[in-house]
Order: C-alpha cells, then structure tokens, then sequence
C-alpha cells in the first residue's frame, strides 16, 4: 500500500503516468470517445477505468502529475460543433476547476480544439484512458510538465 495516491488511480495508470516524460500528453475521454481504435492505430496503451467519471480521473491524475509550463494551453477539451453549439457542457467547468486548483495559470491552462483536430492530437498521445463519462464532450488532453 502507498500513501498519498487517489485510490481510483490502477497500477497500469499509475506505471503510464511514471513512464510519461516532459511534453508527453494523456487523453481522457468520455464513454463515446473511440479510446480502443485511437490507441490501437499508434499501439498506444488503452486503461480502462470503467465506472469512473472523466472529471474524477482527471482531479485524481492531476494530484499527481504537473502541467507543463512550456506550452501555453497543456490541457485541451474537445470543443462541440456549430450544431450542439447550444448544448449543456457543465463538465467543462469541472475541468476547469480541476485545473485551477492543481496550475497557477488556472483557466488560462485550458484551451479547446474542434473534434477532428482532437482526435489526430489523441493518436500523438502517450496513452489513452477511457472513462464511463456520460456528459457530451467530456474529452481532455493533459501534456505533463515538470517537477
């Protein structure tokens, strides 16, 4: 047993979040996100954290990992398209508040990129967690910093 560590972090996700270098980035994505063929297509690592929320397993690696400060936006959502412009995403804002607790940028930390430009940054991913996420749009990038 280890102190310290959120217990919804597995073994296998905390070994990627080790093995994880300055610059690497992790995807997040929500129960409709395509985790298994994203990371197959680049035979990159695909945890499942099955029964989790993407919010949960973000506020958890984010205890843990820093963003990096290189780079002026190291968390990136998958932004909605002109058609759901009007849908609810009240998961953005827990990201956002996720963000700001664990950076000093805060809100200025995050930024947002349309769904196809999402997903060929997924595939440049270190690894890739699925989540049972339920919210629309509920898909995050992390780019690790440094200690």
């Amino acid at each position: 047993m280890l102190k310290g560590i959120p217990e919804i972090l597995s073994p296998e996700l905390l070994k990627v979040l080790a093995e994880m270098g300055h610059g690497d980035t992790l995807v997040i994505g929500d129960c409709n996100f395509p985790a298994a063929s994203v990371a197959a297509a680049e035979r990159h690592v695909n945890i499942r954290c099955d029964g989790l929320r993407a919010a949960d397993v973000m506020d958890a690696i984010l205890q843990l990992m820093p963003l990096d400060t290189f780079v002026e936006k190291p968390v990136t959502i998958m932004d909605k398209p002109e058609s759901d412009k009007d849908l609810p995403t009240p998961v953005w804002d827990e990201f956002t508040a996720i963000v700001e607790k664990n950076d000093s940028r805060g809100k200025d930390a995050v930024g947002f990129t349309d769904r196809f430009s999402f997903y060929e940054k997924a595939k440049k991913a270190y690894a890739v967690v699925s989540t049972t996420e339920k919210a629309f749009y509920a898909c995050v990038i992390l780019q690790k910093g440094c200690i």
